[in-house]
């Protein structure tokens, strides 16, 4: 089991914390970012940095999204993929394979 580390840090008026150099460089935190504290199933309070994704990146993100994004992985892994020289080659193979399900 690792040794564990302590870190002091006083509380101040309004509820401020200096966030040790330590724990900062721990999360990669830096100035300006945003930290997460939350409970885990022991009742412990556990600090994480919060990743904040662009609204418009959100779709990658999704249960779904990454779900398939595995499923392609797990393909590329297997060898289960055909690579083509160029667009015509790729269509041509799409409509074989059609043609061989009709």
């Amino acid at each position: 089991m690792a040794e564990r580390s302590f870190y002091k840090s006083r509380l101040r008026n309004k509820g401020q914390i200096t966030v040790p150099s330590e724990v900062r460089s721990a999360l990669g935190a830096e100035e300006g970012d945003d930290l997460i504290f939350y409970t885990d199933e022991h009742g412990r309070i556990v600090l994480s940095r919060a990743l904040m994704i662009p609204p418009e990146d959100a779709w990658f993100w999704s249960e779904r999204w990454q779900h398939l994004e595995h499923e392609s992985q797990a393909d590329i892994d297997a060898g289960r993929v055909k690579s083509f020289d160029t667009i015509n080659k790729a269509l041509d193979y799409l409509e074989q394979v059609k043609d061989a399900d009709a």
